[in-house]
């Protein structure tokens, strides 16, 4: 169709994934009007390949862990108005080594800790043993901040209501071939718009190319798995996670106590640490757990999984969790773009334009916080 003026809005983002969606809500709130342009019918990207695990302990102290507490309550009020379950509530640790248990104890005296319980192992086998494999496990910390969803029926949930209840238009199966002051060049037409935002996921070339080359991101890969108990009323307390994990989540990572851990997993688990492994597993309402996972840092992500990552990444879930005859049902490939230094960027190529990119795996936790931001930034407070 020829390119013709078709519809004017107070702001138009780019990319219908939860950070699209996180910086739609945040100016719906503030009356503004709202379009969203995506490529696809739905999200097929990191918002649906990932734990829909809303982590906030254990992310880096200060604007990260302060945007996963606001994310999480975001979620906490929208999630019963879209129709969004969230599957299970709260954290646990379970750490096999004393040095582990060291870092959760030094996590635990920090602010990020301060509601955050520490079990020992006594406690933790008379309270989870009945889901914790033998061990031995030196204890636990336990966070009744984290929360889960279904990432493959939130998010759209989350865009239908978002559609449906608070007027924001959606352009789907359109693809942005140039974005300029004031407009929105699509296969749909033209879109006027006062502000934009542009959120393109880990598509690093359609938009902005130069900009994000000098940035230096990248992709990262991840092997995830969905596991099928061989009992079916096998139930998680919460997310689970354990020695590998507070090594790869820098709120642990960042600690002085961590060195020693590392130092011992480097001697113990070295090739988990070569791809990236620690263990995180969710569970939803089906009884199936989501398991993972593993990172590789590739600019063009491969298609071929190594089936050895998915079998250490399984060793890991038996060495925690007590699951005789559980099955593997889906295996599939994440990604997200990656910077090793910035959890996520935001940058100004005009005035009226914002580049937004979450860098990590923290999209779920932290999308509605930086959302609020970038339209605070670009139409006030």
């Amino acid at each position: 169709m020829a390119e013709t003026l078709t519809q004017k809005f107070d702001l138009v983002i780019v990319g219908a994934g939860i950070l699209g969606l996180g910086h739609a809500l945040a100016a719906r709130r503030k009356g503004l009007s709202v379009a969203v342009v995506d490529r696809e019918v739905e999200a097929i990207g990191a918002s649906v390949r990932n734990f829909g695990f809303v982590t906030v302990t254990g992310q880096q102290a200060g604007d990260c862990w302060r945007r996963a507490m606001r994310s999480r309550d975001v979620w906490l009020e929208v999630a019963p108005k879209a129709g969004i379950p969230i599957e299970h509530e709260g954290l646990l640790v379970a750490a096999r080594r004393p040095e582990a248990m060291a870092v959760l104890e030094a996590f635990r005296a920090t602010d990020m800790g301060e509601e955050c319980s520490l079990l020992s192992g006594a406690q933790l086998t008379d309270q989870h043993g009945a889901i914790l494999a033998d061990g031995p496990f030196q204890g636990a910390l336990w966070s009744p901040h984290d929360r889960r969803v279904e990432s493959r029926q939130a998010i759209p949930k989350l865009a239908a209501w978002l559609a449906q209840e608070m007027g924001v238009s959606f352009l789907r199966q359109t693809l942005v071939k140039a974005v300029e002051p004031g407009r929105v060049v699509t296969t749909a037409g033209i879109l006027e718009g006062e502000r934009i935002v542009v959120c393109p996921g880990d598509d690093l070339l359609t938009l902005f190319p130069d900009e994000i080359r000098t940035l230096g991101i990248t992709r990262c890969r991840l092997h995830m798995l969905k596991v099928m108990p061989g009992n079916p009323s096998f139930r998680l307390p919460g997310s689970v996670m354990t020695d590998l994990s507070l090594i790869r989540y820098l709120g642990y990572s960042e600690l002085p106590e961590a060195a020693a851990l590392l130092a011992r997993l480097q001697s113990e688990q070295s090739e988990y640490l070569a791809q990236g492994i620690h263990l995180i597993a969710v569970q939803g309402s089906d009884g199936g757990l989501i398991v993972g996972d593993s990172h590789h840092y590739e600019w063009s992500p491969t298609p071929f999984n190594q089936a050895s990552v998915d079998e250490l990444m399984l060793t890991e879930m038996h060495a925690t969790l007590r699951l005789p005859g559980a099955r593997v049902t889906e295996r599939w490939t994440g990604t997200y773009a990656s910077l090793p230094d910035r959890l996520m960027v935001r940058i100004a190529p005009d005035s009226a334009i914002r580049l937004v990119i979450v860098t990590s795996g923290t999209g779920a936790s932290t999308s509605f916080a930086i959302g609020e931001e970038t339209i605070a930034e670009l139409f006030g407070e």
